[in-house]
């Protein structure tokens, strides 16, 4: 018994201290030394005002990387399927975004991202109109996630 005792408590230890941390953690993330200064998006306002509040995060007034942010985020919602009497049943929401980053006044990439998701008609077009805009905030913060990742892995060289 003693034995089976010791044995465990070593094993959760070598199990629980094997030094795993994610990829891509916030912790890591907040450590970088840049900061977004200007952040100027044409296209959807409510899509590119979400984005705008992510990357709020990310101001540094003591960051050796300075990074512009240009682009257009473009809201598409089309219909998928009707029914008999010609009423539509689903819809596929979708934002195409098309961001130019510069550093120093210089284009350093520029990075295309699209989102989708399909979504059922509802009778309330209320709680409609309340799904799409958490839709559009979800995107909104998958593409905020995307770019900070993508900015990251930039080198000022």
């Amino acid at each position: 018994m003693f034995k089976r005792l010791i044995l465990l408590i070593v094993t959760s230890v070598f199990l629980l201290q094997c030094g795993f941390t994610p990829l891509h953690s916030k912790k890591e993330i907040d450590m970088e030394n840049f900061t977004l200064r200007n952040v100027e998006l044409l296209g959807d306002k409510t899509t590119n005002t979400y984005i705008k509040i992510n990357f709020s995060k990310f101001k540094n007034t003591d960051a050796e990387r300075i990074f512009d942010i240009r682009g257009e985020t473009i809201f598409y919602k089309d219909i998928l399927s009707k029914d008999k009497s010609a009423n539509v049943t689903d819809y596929k929401l979708s934002v195409n975004s098309i961001l130019k980053i510069f550093l120093n006044n210089n284009l350093v990439k520029e990075i295309k991202i699209t989102e989708e998701k399909n979504m059922n008609n509802m009778s309330d077009k209320f709680e409609e109109q309340k799904y799409e805009k958490t839709i559009k905030k979800i995107f909104a913060s998958s593409i905020s996630r995307k770019v900070i990742t993508e900015l990251s892995l930039i080198n000022d060289n």
